[in-house]
This record gives structure tokens, C-alpha cells and sequence, in this order.
């Protein structure tokens, strides 16, 4: 969530049009009906927070798509534009507007049933910290519980304080002490940690399976360690009530991604022996270089992916046929140079870029992938929204839209098995994403059979708003009925690793 305004870079808003690909390559791809989704009468609309990576879950495989949009109205308190939480679903967007008593709504996920995960505030200010207080809901047309993201068997998985105790570690970000949980049908289950004080879910990408849910935690010794000035974390996986220590690649703490499929594969980044990570998530050792990889954990065993012949690599999103996308660096030794990855097979492919730099956001069952990439030089702001399938090359998104678009499409980060595709883009007169920024929907489009291909500008004053009369739940649970459980203080853009995603 954007707390704080955004500084503004200065750069020069440049449009490819589809002629600067050769005729071949653009020919040979699928076309796509753009949508603009707007925003309403804000600065901006998001899919997810700015800042973080895309390893949420917002577009499921019947095309229901979910993200937040700014009004108009700043709230001093929560340091934002008072958005509210959007839903587009078979043409029409809805508002769904905030509960009752509440300032402030976020759509932070949706399962394949179209339920959906929402954060809200009430514009309260939290004693132990000093800013706002955020809580959650389960969206399934009323407000059911508290909420992180939803899995397809509709279990809730969230974190929550578990005491208004100070916290030993000096982890927690709300005051007390950290657990994860799954909520399901009224029932809030402890998932515990690895010894130590605090642990936390990582939010929804690949993982719908019941009864699974990855995260990282504090170990038993949670002393400062002396590489990196923080605790040491591993990374966990709760499967069908065990909870698990995965381990690292021998390093003191993991990347700022994590990521799970319903085969209970993990993929995401580790420290090496040696090369530790800041307690932001960069991965930094003495000599400057980075010094972290991506992994894949399945049946015990860490496997190391690699890089493209750098120092550096991390993982994004995983399939649940095992295939993982991300970045890694080239042989230059530049840490800006590094290109979107697909590993698959045992092997990591180079997808390319359209211009210096790439990262990989997301893949879909068919190894479809989509991110972004720098179309400049390396240390360029501005990039754009790639596709690439079935050996690429790489395709700039904006090539395959129609004439008269709205927006220039900056960066993809959700596709699904039917091909389509959410991301964010720049309207006219916008050059900063996370301050002025809109969400898009790509659907597949083919002008020869008759379809009308031409981009359009959703509409929320078509959709109904759903959550204005709903009462917003403030049940106080207890985790366990030893843990008194005085308050739940959750975020949808909690990470460990600070508000520090992906590099660009």
C-alpha cells in the first residue's frame, strides 16, 4: 500500500507502435481487446500494492478480475487516497465500495470460485504502532471474516498478533508477537512457527490446494546474526497440519518472494553461504555483489536454479507443473542487467527483453509468461509489458493491442490459462505507475472473425456498490484458548522483507 506520497520521475513517455516489430513476429501472436479499468476520480488503480511483487493471485481462470481504485478523498491517517475495492467480471466493473464505518477497501485476492480476499480501515489509528490499522474480509457477497487471501476450498490465510505483549524479536511490524492461521468455517487454526516468536504467510501466487500454505519464520535462536543485523529466517511450509523448515541454500534469510503450487513445490530465493541479505530482502554480501539464487523445494530437498552466468538470481511465480519464472543476472557483472527467466526441465531459459533489462512476473499451465521490461537502457524508468510463449521472442504488449489505446502498457503481472492478462499501464500525461497508474485486462481478440478488438474504458457506474451497507465484522477471536488474542491488526502488503519488491 502506498503510505506515503510517491516522487515523480522525470521521463519521456515513448510509444513503439507496431510497425517498430517486424511484421513476422507481430503477425504471428494473438491479439488482445484492451480494457482501461480507470479509476474512481483518484490518481490510480492497482492490482497490488506498489512496491511489492506480483505474487498475488488477482485474475482467476473464469476472468473475474479484483484490485483497489482510488476516490478522489485523501485520508491523512492512512496516508493514501481512499480507494475502494473493485471487482470486473463478464463486461462490467463493480465498485464494492467499503463496509459500513469503514474509509478504506483493497482487493487483495480471488479463488476460482470468485471469492474474494479485501482489506479495509476504518481510518483508526493503531496505539502500538502509530499508524493505521488495517483488517480483513472474506468477500463472498457479504462480509464473512478476517482475510489474506482465500484458497479454493474457501480456508481463510491471514496472520494475526497473538498478544499485546511486546514482541522479542523486534519483528513484528503491529506491536506483538506473529502467527499465521487458516479460518475456515468459523474456526481459526494456529499454524505455529519454527521455534522462534514470529512467522508470517506469504500472500497468495500459484497455491489454491486446501491445507497448504508456505511463509517464512523466525528459528528458535533469534538473536541479531552478525551478517545481517537481523534474525534468521527460513522458509516454511504448513501441509495438511506439519509444518515444516525448508531450509535455505546455506545463507542466513530469504528473498522477498515466495511462492507455492498445489503440488506443495516452493520456489523463491535464498541467501549462499557467506552472502547474506539485508534485512530488507537485497541480497548483499561484502563486496557489493549479489549473491542470492533462486530455488525450488519439493520432498525435502532445496534445488539451486542457477543464473544466466551472474551472481544473482530470483524466482517469481511457479505453475503447478513445476515450471518457475523470475530473473537472473548475465555474465557482465552489472547487478541491472539481468533478464526474465523460465526454468523448466532442469534448465533456465533466457526469455530476452525488448530493449536492456527483464523480469518475469507470472506464468500460466501452458508456460505462458508475462512481465516487464526496460526498452531503454538499463537504469531507463521506462518499461513496458512482455509476452512470451512456445520459445518467444519476447513481444511488446503494446504491439498487440489496438490503434487509439489508452494507456501504455508499463508491466504485466497476472495471466491465466485462457491467455488473459492483468497489468498495469500509463494514461496520457502519466510517467509513475504507482502515483498515476491504471489496471488493464488484455483478453485475447480476433478482429478476422468479426469481434470488435478496439480498447475501451470500463465503467464502475454499471456495476452496483456491494459492500456500502454491509456491517464491517470486528469479532475478537483467540488463535488458541490459551492465547489471549486482543486485538488483529492485518495488512494486505505485509512482508518481511520491507516494502522492497522484485528489482527492475
Amino acid at each position: 500500500m502506498r503510505m506515503n506520497s510517491t516522487k515523480l520521475y522525470l521521463a519521456v513517455i515513448a510509444m513503439f507502435a507496431a510497425s517498430a516489430l517486424p511484421s513476422r513476429v507481430a503477425a504471428q501472436h494473438t491479439q488482445y481487446k484492451l480494457i482501461d479499468m480507470g479509476t474512481l476520480g483518484g490518481p490510480a488503480s492497482y492490482l497490488t500494492d506498489p512496491g511489492n511483487g506480483p505474487s498475488f493471485l488477482v485474475l482467476n481462470d473464469a476472468g473475474v478480475l479484483v484490485g483497489r481504485s482510488d476516490t478522489s478523498t485523501f485520508d491523512p491517517v492512512i496516508g493514501d487516497f481512499r480507494a475502494h475495492a473493485f471487482r470486473w467480471q463478464k463486461g462490467i466493473l463493480t465498485d464494492l465500495g467499503v463496509p459500513q464505518g469503514t474509509v478504506f477497501s483493497a482487493a487483495s485476492g480471488v479463488n476460482a470460485r470468485g471469492w474474494i480476499a479485501i482489506d479495509y480501515s476504518t481510518g483508526e489509528v493503531d496505539p502500538l504502532t502509530g499508524g493505521p490499522i488495517f483488517r480483513g474480509a472474506l468477500w463472498n457477497e457479504g462480509i464473512e471474516n478476517d482475510a489474506l487471501y482465500v484458497n479454493d476450498g474457501g480456508q481463510v490465510v491471514g496472520f494475526s498478533s497473538i498478544s499485546t505483549t511486546p514482541d522479542p524479536a523486534g519483528f513484528s511490524f503491529i506491536g506483538g508477537p506473529i502467527h499465521p492461521f487458516i479460518w475456515q468455517n468459523g474456526v481459526m487454526h494456529d499454524l505455529g512457527t519454527l521455534g522462534g516468536p514470529d512467522a508470517l504467510p506469504y500472500e497468495n501466487c500459484n497455491n489454491q490446494r486446501m491445507n497448504l500454505v508456505t511463509g517464512q519464520s523466525l528459528l528458535v535462536d533469534f538473536a541479531l546474526n552478525p551478517d545481517t543485523g537481523a534474525p534468521t529466517i527460513h522458509p516454511f511450509l504448513w501441509q495438511d497440519g506439519k509444518l515444516m523448515d525448508l531450509g535455505t541454500l546455506g545463507g542466513t534469510l530469504l528473498g522477498p518472494l515466495q511462492c507455492a503450487n498445489n503440488a506443495g513445490q516452493v520456489a523463491g530465493t535464498s541467501s549462499l553461504i557467506g552472502n547474506p541479505m539485508d534485512p530488507f530482502g537485497n541480497l548483499q554480501a561484502p563486496n557489493g555483489n549479489f549473491t542470492g539464487h533462486a530455488f525450488v523445494w519439493e520432498k525435502g530437498m532445496m534445488r539451486d536454479l542457477g543464473t544466466l552466468g551472474g551472481a544473482n538470481s530470483q524466482a517469481t511465480w511457479i505453475n503447478n507443473a513445476g515450471d518457475v519464472v523470475g530473473e537472473a543476472d548475465l555474465p557482465s557483472g552489472s547487478p541491472d542487467l539481468h533478464h526474465a527467466f523460465l526454468w523448466r526441465n532442469g534448465a533456465m531459459i533466457d526469455l530476452g527483453t525488448l530493449g536492456s533489462t527483464s523480469h518475469a512476473a507470472a506464468l500460466n499451465s501452458r508456460a505462458q509468461v508475462v512481465g516487464r521490461s526496460r526498452i531503454g537502457d538499463p537504469f531507463t524508468e521506462l518499461q513496458h509489458a512482455f509476452f512470451w510463449e512456445n520459445g518467444g521472442p519476447m513481444v511488446d504488449l503494446n504491439t498487440l493491442v489496438g490503434p487509439n489505446s489508452p494507456l501504455e502498457l508499463y508491466g504485466a503481472e497476472n495471466i491465466n490459462d485462457a491467455g488473459w492478462i492483468a497489468g498495469r499501464g500509463l494514461p496520457p500525461g502519466c510517467d509513475n505507475k504507482d502515483a498515476c497508474g491504471h489496471v488493464f485486462l488484455l483478453i485475447p481478440c480476433n478482429a478476422m472473425t468479426g469481434q470488435d478488438c478496439s480498447p475501451i474504458i470500463a465503467n464502475a457506474a454499471q456495476g452496483r456498490v456491494a459492500l456500502a451497507n454491509k456491517q464491517a465484522s470486528t469479532v475478537q477471536q483467540r488463535l488458541t484458548p490459551a492465547q489471549g488474542l486482543a486485538a488483529r491488526r492485518w495488512r494486505s502488503d505485509f512482508t518481511v522483507s520491507g516494502p522492497h519488491g522484485p528489482r527492475d
